[in-house]
């Protein structure tokens, strides 16, 4: 690659970890950090609230919130037996052993959660360089991309509900066909970090949770800029506004990711990534990488980052939630974005839809592990069950997990042994979302997110789900049998690109791949010592040899 490039490293087997969806790494081009935007009335982000928060009102009385989804049945039904009793604990829909769901939720975590050796870390490693090489190549064709720019890498790609898109217009690709590990990347088209510049979500012509978004307070250079990726609107004074289009952006994000890997393809380097696919499915980007034997595909988004916190979400602050004391409010409300996608109803070429993709990223910590395996495990039988018609995205299902976090005991979601009871829950509330066609988002409540599903619609996808609920078991015994024939497909082509002398990254032994395997050595350290912990590489554009790390606050 050429040696302008902006590569930033950062060690895989994170991603191990955060196989939910969860963040991987946030990586900034750029050392200086920017603080949140001032408030600007009622359509602006708001500066980082101080204090403590005020107590709620009970659940029953909030409009569209947790209390909407009802009791989960199977707290009471799926209980232990009575003092006394004997035989083992069974649940009342459906006679399954708890300790056989059990058991089979752990099985399908260990072959859905795969562990890299140091090869595969570094191959991940190397794609993930690729991509940022790649932007920052992106960003000098036309300097429309901030020259400091903030990614946020996710793992899991957008079909695992890591980011709240429609998946209508997305291709369907497999892990084991298509792919071996799959990550979402928010690549920022636009920054509003200064707490100088006045922010306006334009929410007049939109759905609740969705805005368009005036270029008019932007200055002249950045109006000149992106012009060409907008929508004019002319007013009777005769002004012009100019409307930043999603549509649009992606259509320059796909041309010049496009162009960019044309270019580089035409000189390839030893060990430099096959580029396999490049597609573009509605405002995403997919971009499908092979390195050795791996396959990585990324979901790339073009999006517009926010600090603070929109107005419209201010209410959801002065509740109370699973991670009060756990987290501070600041690491919640750092910020949000703007991301392509509209309402069932809204014009797709001027509407964004919010994303609090970052404060999802904290929630993660205080979540427990049988309840965060009782969620994959749901979240691969709606992907195979639900997948037609594509009206429930595993992004419902994280929102009501994250509903049952705040309305369910601490010392009851901690427990260990849980995770049967947690997996039937989700189903049930699941159930009761598609019967009353009412999802809540988590983030704006009033926001429901399954108002447009027609009656048929949701009454077919609950039927499904009654299958589920009678017999869990076998569902989930056909999860485990379709992740472990990814894993099956995955170790053949390992074997295959062995066999062949496919280049990986540690087949050059030049001196100056010598820094890179460093890197990755020390990278690899500081995750085994910090597990569960954020970690951040920062990079000063001016000097790519030296990469200063951060985990959570410190610095070194």
């Amino acid at each position: 690659m050429p040696s302008f490039t902006l590569a930033v490293a950062f060690i895989m087997k994170a991603m191990v970890a955060a196989a939910s969806g969860a963040c991987v790494c946030v990586a900034r081009l750029g050392s200086a950090r920017l603080g949140p935007d001032q408030s600007n009335g009622s359509s602006s982000c708001t500066e980082n609230l101080q204090g403590g928060t005020m107590a709620a009102p009970a659940l029953s009385g909030r409009t569209g919130s947790v209390g909407s989804l009802g009791n989960s049945p199977t707290s009471t039904a799926a209980g232990r037996l009575p003092h006394g009793g004997s035989g083992p604990e069974l649940d009342f829909r459906s006679a399954a052993r708890i300790e056989d769901l059990n058991r089979l939720i752990q099985d399908f975590s260990k072959h859905d959660q795969r562990e890299y050796d140091d090869q595969r870390a570094l191959e991940i490693h190397t794609a993930k360089d690729f991509i940022f090489s790649m932007l920052g190549m992106v960003q000098k064709l036309d300097q429309k991309l901030p020259v400091a720019n903030e990614y946020l890498l996710l793992s899991g790609g957008v079909r695992e509900g890591v980011v709240d898109m429609d998946l209508d217009e997305l291709s369907v690709y497999a892990r084991g066909t298509d792919y071996d590990m799959d990550f979402t990347l928010l690549v920022p088209a636009l920054k509003l970090h200064d707490r100088n510049q006045p922010v306006t979500l334009d929410m007049r012509h939109s759905a609740l949770g969705h805005s368009w978004l005036s270029l008019r307070l932007f200055d002249e250079g950045t109006i000149n800029k992106w012009k060409d990726c907008c929508t004019i609107v002319d007013h009777i004074n005769g002004t012009t506004n100019y409307f930043f289009s999603p549509t649009m952006v992606a259509d320059w994000f796909y041309q010049s990711i496009s162009l960019v890997l044309l270019e580089v393809q035409k000189k390839p380097q030893r060990g430099m990534p096959r580029v396999e696919k490049v597609e573009r499915n509605g405002t995403i980007i997919s971009v499908i990488l092979g390195v050795g034997s791996s396959r990585m595909l990324y979901d790339i988004i073009p999006v517009v980052s926010f600090k603070g916190w929109p107005a419209v979400a201010q209410s959801w602050l002065m509740e109370n939630h699973f991670w009060d004391g756990k987290i501070t409010e600041e690491e919640v409300i750092s910020g949000f974005y703007l991301v392509p996608a509209c309402s069932y109803k809204g014009r797709k070429e001027n509407e964004w839809r919010l994303s609090f993709a970052r404060s999802e990223v904290q929630l993660k910590k205080c979540i427990s592990s049988s309840l965060m395996q009782a969620y994959q495990a749901c979240k691969a039988i709606i992907i195979k069950l639900l997948s037609r018609p594509k009206a429930i995205s595993p992004y419902h299902l994280r929102s009501i997990m994250l509903w049952a976090c705040d309305r369910l005991p601490a010392n009851y979601l901690a427990q260990d042994d849980f995770s049967a009871h947690f997996l039937l829950g989700l189903i049930d509330d699941l159930q009761h979302c598609l019967v009353n066609k009412m999802c809540p988002n988590y983030f704006i409540p009033q926001c429901n997110m399954l108002e447009h599903l027609s009656d048929e619609t949701a009454m077919l996808h609950a039927r499904k789900l009654c299958s589920v609920r009678s017999d869990p078991a076998e569902h989930l015994r056909t999860t485990i049998e379709h992740a472990k024939a990814a894993n099956r497909l995955t170790v053949e082509l390992q074997w295959r690109g062995s066999s062949t002398n496919l280049p990986s990254p540690q087949s050059d032994a030049g001196g100056e791949n010598q820094p890179d395997d460093r890197l990755a050595k020390k990278l690899q350290q500081l995750v085994t010592e910090n597990p569960g912990k954020s970690i951040s590489v920062f990079i000063n554009p001016d000097d790519v040899t030296r990469p200063h790390f951060r985990i959570d606050d410190k610095f070194f």
